[in-house]
């Protein structure tokens, strides 16, 4: 029975509706819970050092956290494929509640090993505001979907100022314990989130009246296809390299004679340029093509090697950082529209899932791996190693991103 136009009109307009409502809802939790892992890799060193009688142990919290973000996205996904996004935010939120908790009880009782559980634990809640990305996009298609993904990337440099902000004024709130209070505080913040996501509605997919949508493949069905494969892939290395780079580029920079002080900058700049162009990407998107950004995100973090291979001063680390940012926003928000493409919304909890594991356990490992290079091998070895890794996804990406444009 086909409905009334009228009907079939107001039907649209409460998806749209709804699908709006939602973006705002989890671009306000991203800002919240997007604060959650810069103020563990700000501070976990630091208190690593405090709490651990190993100083190579020192790092230890931050690669947890990382970690602990790699090992909670199938079970993040499953959850919400079995009870809804709303319960399963909700819970995630929670997660991050108890690991503020937990890591703030570490440091009051000087225990290095609770202090990690909470970092880790930290790790299982930005798991779940990972996928917010994700989750803006359900009801929508095409270009509405893609400026939806870049919208709720916005949170994301709302919380880079409102993580450090929060260190700096509660870092002595607990006088004799550093950096107890900012631990508190990021309990706070994912406590904030809660209310805010009760509000998440479900909205009616956009293709829910076609039979085919309705059906999921199964997973080694969904990994036997170029684009998806292609789309993960470009996700894993915008990421992936970005966190090698990254992690390294601190302690390059006060190994090269700078400051602490320009390499807090530094970071904070290129976390800054990593957000601040998701006020735009949604459009150019729409405009090029997700492909093309993406492939010019990978380009920009090329560059970002090259010149940073040019030289060792200020100029060329944080030209180098900068560009890295931009290259990382259009790489990954590329990639993440891309696999939206790929999947039905039966499909999507699987697909985003493996997605997000492979993504984040790329980063993990770069976590991991990037200091003890950067100490055996030198800042230079870190950045040619970029190269070879742009190359290997950017001429499959222009390819594709070329067939789509002569298929229109």
């Amino acid at each position: 029975m086909v409905k009334p136009a009228s009907q079939a009109d107001a039907n649209s307009s409460d998806q749209h509706g709804t699908a709006s409502r939602n973006i705002w809802i989890l671009t306000a939790a991203q800002s919240l819970g997007g604060a959650n892992s810069p103020i563990v890799i700000s501070l976990g060193g630091l208190v690593g050092q405090q709490l651990s009688s190993d100083p190579a142990s020192a790092t230890l919290p931050v690669s947890l956290l990382n970690l602990g973000l790699a090992a909670g996205t199938l079970p993040a996904a499953a959850m919400m494929r079995r009870f809804g996004r709303r319960s399963g935010y909700l819970f995630g939120a929670l997660l991050g509640v108890i690991a503020g908790l937990i890591a703030t009880v570490g440091i009051i009782q000087s225990s290095f090993v609770l202090f990690c559980i909470g970092t880790f634990v930290a790790g299982f809640y930005s798991s779940y505001v990972q996928s917010y990305r994700f989750a803006a996009t359900d009801g929508l298609t095409g270009a509405d979907r893609d400026r939806a993904i870049s919208r709720v990337m916005v949170g994301g440099l709302i919380a880079a100022v409102i993580g450090p902000q929060l260190v700096i004024w509660t870092r002595e709130a607990f006088p004799g314990h550093s950096f107890a209070g900012s631990f508190l505080s990021q309990a706070a913040l994912a406590g904030l989130a809660i209310p805010i996501l009760l509000a998440l509605r479900r909205p009616t997919a956009s293709g829910a009246t076609h039979p085919t949508a309705l059906e999921a493949r199964p997973l080694w069905r969904i990994l036997s296809s170029p684009r998806y494969v292609l789309a993960v892939a470009t996700g894993v290395v915008s990421y992936g390299l970005m966190t090698f780079v990254m992690t390294a580029a601190p302690m390059a920079m006060v190994g090269h004679g700078h400051s602490v002080d320009s390499a807090a900058l530094g970071i904070q700049w290129h976390v800054l340029s990593m957000f601040g162009p998701s006020f735009f990407t949604g459009r150019l998107m729409a405009r090029f093509g997700k492909e093309r950004v993406a492939a010019v995100g990978l380009l920009l973090i090329g560059v970002s090697a090259l010149i940073a291979l040019g030289g060792l001063d200020i100029a060329h680390f944080w030209g180098s950082l900068i560009l890295l940012g931009i290259g990382w926003n259009f790489g990954f928000i590329g990639a993440t529209a891309m696999i939206a493409d790929c999947h039905t919304p039966a499909e999507r909890g699987k697909a985003q899932g493996l997605n997000d594991f492979l993504v984040f356990g790329t980063v993990a490992c770069a976590s991991f791996f990037a200091g003890s290079l950067l100490y055996s091998s030198g800042w230079g070895t870190i950045n040619r190693l970029v190269l070879p890794a742009v190359a290997l996804i950017l001429v499959p990406l222009v390819w594709r991103a070329a067939q789509l444009r002569k298929a229109r």
